[in-house]
Order: structure tokens, then sequence, then C-alpha cells
């Protein structure tokens, strides 16, 4: 398995050559110098200790798997189920248990997932700082012990810097999502779409494809400080290696018209599209391949600018009346179903 490129990132300018370059990376000790890191490498007492002085006391999500997941948060075999269970906590109980159980050798599987830093630590994001983004990014933290989280992908470019514990990221390019057999869209363990493959021992005969994906395989160990780019909408397994373990992650994409909506038009284009016959789907592809994934000036320069519309370049208010527009029409295409 190939090992992700390493490099350097120390401004706004190198993060967005890495973003246009839209390739994994690895960045050794961007995160080194943070007292958050320093208390991590000093175990997990004067991690929770650091951590507690941030504490605003809120209930934050948690999930928890018996021992015999393995770590590992995923369905049960009907993929109707789950093998763990949601709540909520609050931070100091979780530390509490982290802390009880971190001896263990067979550990129920915890994880304080997505805890937006700037609720639940308020003094955080100020005391351990990111320079590479703006404040407006705001982190999220994630902590637990020997977990797994099943590869993902989401739609966003994603900064996660280790803060505790060593974490194996494996990442695969957008294009492996017919090799790495995704589950169910409607019934998620988190929200996005997972691989069903277990990775630590893939079943090659019900999942023969997944060959392949591993041949596009790239992989990092991350050490406390260590950062790792995932690329928007790159497939990412990660794997908590120790018994306490902490990363910090930023979301963001670019500004655009309508951002955010894309998982929303993906969804909609399967159900308007998918199940057309053969030659509406073709011809749809067609424009699809010509308006939206092909050269952009292709579809539009031969028309005056004043005249490009939708093709040419949209201010907020243009976007605001082309989603007003959408809004409408799928409300009147809903009522229609329902009358």
């Amino acid at each position: 398995m190939k090992q992700i490129r390493e490099a350097g990132a120390a401004s706004p300018e190198d993060l967005a050559a890495l973003t246009t370059a839209a390739e994994p990376v690895v960045i050794r000790g961007l995160a080194s110098h943070w007292p958050v890191a320093e208390a991590g490498r000093r175990g997990h007492g004067a991690l929770f200790d650091y951590l507690s002085g941030f504490d605003a006391g809120q209930s934050v999500a948690t999930v928890f798997a018996p021992a015999e997941a393995g770590g590992r948060f995923f369905y049960g075999d009907d993929l109707k189920t789950l093998n763990f269970r949601g709540g909520r906590a609050s931070l100091r109980k979780t530390f509490d248990f982290l802390a009880q159980h971190a001896e263990s050798d067979e550990q129920a599987a915890l994880a304080a997932q997505s805890v937006p830093a700037w609720n639940a630590l308020p003094g955080f994001a100020e005391a351990n700082p990111l320079p590479l983004l703006g404040p407006e990014i705001e982190p999220r933290v994630w902590i637990g012990n020997r977990v797994i989280v099943a590869a993902h992908n989401d739609p966003y470019e994603n900064i996660a810097c280790v803060a505790a514990g060593r974490r194996r990221f494996t990442l695969f390019p957008p294009d492996q999502v017919a090799n790495l057999y995704v589950g169910p869209f409607e019934h998620t363990p988190a929200g996005a779409t997972i691989s069903l493959v277990e990775f630590e021992n893939p079943d090659l005969e019900r999942f023969p494809r997944f060959a392949q994906a591993l041949e596009t395989a790239q992989t990092a160990e991350l050490e406390p400080g260590d950062a790792i780019y995932v690329p928007y909408l790159w497939w990412h397994h990660v794997r908590s290696l120790d018994a306490v373990n902490m990363l910090v992650n930023y979301w963001w994409t670019p500004p655009a018209p309508g951002r955010g909506l894309a998982r929303d038009a993906f969804l909609h284009a399967i159900l308007a599209l998918r199940a057309l016959p053969p030659a509406h789907r073709a011809a749809w592809k067609a424009l699809l391949d010509h308006y939206v994934f092909g050269d952009e000036n292709d579809a539009s320069a031969h028309l005056p600018i004043e005249a490009q519309g939708i093709l040419g370049d949209l201010d907020e208010t243009a976007g605001r009346e082309v989603l007003t527009a959408l809004s409408r029409a799928l409300a009147e295409a809903a009522a229609a179903k329902r009358s």
C-alpha cells in the first residue's frame, strides 16, 4: 500500500496549493506546538486535565459499542440495525470512562464525535490555533479509545490534526466508489454512507473488487502533532491505535453559489434520473457531461456575458433566485404526488 505523500504547509497559500492539487498530504508536526498536543504526549491524565480547563459542561454526542464489536462502529447483520448505541454525555463522564478502561485488554469502544469546540470547549481554538485557516472555520474534537471509523467520504475539504494517541488513515480517491461496496443511503451509522468491507479482514469472495481498491489505497500513521489533508470526497478509513486518542479537525468548502447543496443535488439526480429508460439516461448524461462536468467555457463561451445566465458567474442574488425557483418546483412536484 502506498504511503501518503508528506509535505510542509505554513501559510494559507500553501494550503491553497494542496487543495488545488486535490491529493492527500501528511503534514508532520503541524500541531506539535499546541498545548493540547503537549498535554497528550504526557498521557491521558494530563490531556483530560488540560481539556477540563475549557469544559463548559455541555453534553456531547457519544457512541458506545461492547467489546465484542472490536472497536468497529458498524451495522448489524441485517444492515438495518447497528452494533452500537448513540447518546449524549458530559465530557467529564467521557473522560472518566476512558481513564477507567485505559488498561483493559478488551475495551468497550467509546467515542465523543464531532464535538464543536466553540460550544463545548470555549477558548480551546484560541489556545490551539491553526493559522492555515481563518478563525471562521471552527474546529471539531473527536475523543475516544481504540475505535475504527469505516471508510466514508465527506463533501468538505478536511484538515485533521492528531492531538493525542496515534491514528492510521487509509485513503482512496473518489473514483473507487464502485470497489468499496458502499452501504445504504437511508440508514447510516453516522450520516455518511460507509464501505461495508472490514479492512482488517476483507472478505474478497463477497467483495472481490476491493482488491482493486487496495491497489489505489494510500496510508499513513500519525503521531501527536501530525496532521493530514483529506481532499473533498476522498474516502477515508480511520483506526485509532491507542487507549486514548484525540483528533481535531476542520471542515470547509470553497465559496460558491448553492454550496452545501451538492449532496442534495446528487440524491435528487438519483431520484429523478436513475429509473429513466436507458436512452433517456444516456441523453441526460450527455447534457450533464457538457454543462456540469465538462469545461465550463465550452458551455457558455459562444454566448455574450449578459446572456450566459446560470452558465455565467452567478452572484449571491442570482444564486438565491435559482434556489428559490428550484424550491418552488420541488414543492409543486411534491404537492402533485400527494394529490
